[in-house]
């Protein structure tokens, strides 16, 4: 864990849940696994605080227990999961593009909560859209279900682990901590729910039908509740399959990049036949027949058998390897290689420009190449290439290594040759990622705290306006209230307003090559 991860884990602890939470979660990266009283020790918190925060934690998913053979609980902090708070965006705005804006609030709900169930999940969703639709217009549970079962079926949403009704049963004490176990098999099994209703709006929650306020109401109404019909089963959002898809998405842009259009729908129709079968952390996809392939092309992709095979042998001999061949049976089975090297070249090297690109590339196919070799290769004058190789060297991109003729190691008689190291060169700019996101966090934070002033007057002033607007104010009236903030702070909020949108993109873009350097690192780290 280096320092750079532990300061953006705080940074991104800190803005989600608050300096307790913060931390606590920061200690037990920092240390390892502690038990309670041990880590309300160490930071000086009360120990009810301790308990609080580990309980949000948990919840999110942010940090595990586990039960030692003397009954001690220690709690570990899952540093991964907290960086993975950078993408709930990508993964909202995903739910978004597939499942419309219902699948969206789904996700949006199960990432702010950690975990829910199902019911409480569709009630929720339910009541956000009916508040954004017209008046005298619902949201049916029903349509909010039917959106939630498609979600778990496409593995977007999974179960989490539970107590097993069998640990209740036996005699004897209690144990220390609950043990949470889950089937495969029920990973993604939805509760049958009759969900039968509609959304409500916030303002009709809060008064009965003849116009009681809900302070007012005989207590015995509010005691009443109904009984949880899926109670115990809770939902989490499955962060593996998003970032299955994203890797999936990244593949075909880059044989479309690389071949046509033709060749990437090719390679999406093999990701989406084994986007269910394959693990998201596997190297390589489940082997898929020319057969299997030609029957799942789209309807409008009108190709011959003939053509999808000569497609799929020029994928397969293409330097790259996107695509390789595992067998002969069926018309030729194929495998999709998950995040070749092609895939990083271009966040590797985009700051570089295209010729240095051009020798890294090179270096990489070659293995090991002198000066003049790499000159002679990549077609560039003397001078520039050896201006290129020394800024990459220096960068750590590329590495020398030396090979002497003579035990004296004299220069005249070694030979010194370039190699590419993409693993620790992979390594390095994830680093740098880490480094750059956290500034760009903390470069905001200061930009919102240097016009927190004027931000709550702005926010001040949207709400009279919008309460005017409400009891149905004068235009006249509207103006005046617009005018209590002056013309050089308007545009001081406009100023604010496109600089904390360049920040937010910016951490979104980087975000997406830490997502590749990572995905690359994991692969690669697997076929070794």
């Amino acid at each position: 864990m280096t320092q750079a991860e532990i300061k953006l884990c705080s940074l991104l602890l800190q803005e989600h849940f608050g300096e307790i939470v913060e931390k606590i979660g920061v200690h037990l990266i920092r240390t390892g696994s502690q038990p309670l009283r041990v880590i309300a020790h160490d930071t000086g918190t009360s120990l009810d605080q301790v308990k609080k925060a580990l309980c949000v934690l948990i919840q999110h998913n942010l940090v595990s227990y586990q039960v030692h053979k003397r009954g001690v609980v220690e709690y570990e902090a899952q540093c991964s999961r907290v960086l993975r708070m950078l993408r709930y965006p990508r993964y909202i705005y995903t739910t978004k593009t597939l499942y419309s804006d219902t699948g969206e609030l789904i996700v949006e709900e199960l990432l702010l909560n950690g975990k829910l169930t199902m019911s409480a999940v569709v009630k929720k969703v339910a009541d956000r859209l009916t508040e954004t639709m017209e008046d005298g217009k619902t949201m049916d549970y029903a349509e909010v279900s039917n959106t939630f079962v498609r979600l778990a079926d496409t593995h977007f949403v999974q179960r989490c682990p539970s107590v097993p009704t069998t640990e209740n049963s036996d005699p004897g004490p209690p144990p220390p901590a609950p043990t949470l176990v889950i089937n495969e098999k029920d990973m993604y099994l939805v509760p049958k729910l009759s969900l039968i209703g509609k959304g409500k709006r916030r303002r009709s929650s809060d008064e009965d039908a003849a116009g009681e306020p809900k302070a007012k109401r005989p207590k015995h109404t509010t005691d009443k509740k109904e009984p949880i019909p899926d109670d115990g089963v809770y939902w989490q959002a499955n962060l593996d399959r998003f970032h299955q898809h994203f890797r999936d998405q990244a593949i075909v842009s880059a044989v479309a990049n690389r071949m046509d259009q033709t060749s990437s729908e090719i390679v999406r129709t093999m990701l989406r036949m084994s986007e269910i079968t394959t693990s998201s952390s596997a190297p390589f996809t489940q082997p898929l027949s020319s057969n299997e392939i030609f029957r799942s092309l789209p309807v409008g992709y009108n190709i011959s058998k003939q053509v999808l095979d000569q497609y799929l042998t020029l994928l397969a001999d293409d330097p790259l390897e996107f695509v390789g061949k595992s067998g002969d049976s069926g018309g030729g089975m194929y495998v999709i290689s998950i995040l070749t090297t092609c895939h990083l070249l271009s966040s590797f090297l985009s700051r570089f420009g295209s010729r240095c690109a051009r020798i890294f590339r090179l270096v990489l196919q070659k293995k090991h190449l002198e000066q003049k070799q790499v000159e002679d290769f990549a077609m560039i004058p003397a001078k520039e290439a050896k201006d290129m190789l020394y800024k990459m060297l220096s960068e750590n991109f590329m590495s020398l290594q030396e090979i002497p003729k003579t035990p004296d190691h004299a220069p005249s008689r070694t030979f010194y040759l370039y190699t590419v190291n993409i693993l620790s060169a992979a390594r390095m700019l994830l680093h740098r990622c880490y480094k750059s996101i956290a500034n760009l966090i903390e470069r905001r934070q200061f930009e919102t705290k240097e016009n927190k002033r004027l931000l709550e007057k702005s926010q001040r002033v949207e709400a009279i306006i919008a309460s005017m607007q409400a009891t149905g104010a004068e235009e006249a009236q509207l103006q005046e209230i617009e005018e209590m903030i002056t013309a050089p702070e308007r545009q001081q909020l406009e100023t604010l307003k496109r600089n904390v949108n360049k920040l937010d993109a910016s951490e979104i873009q980087v975000d997406e090559t830490i997502f590749l350097l990572e995905s690359y690192i994991e692969c690669t780290m697997k076929r070794q």
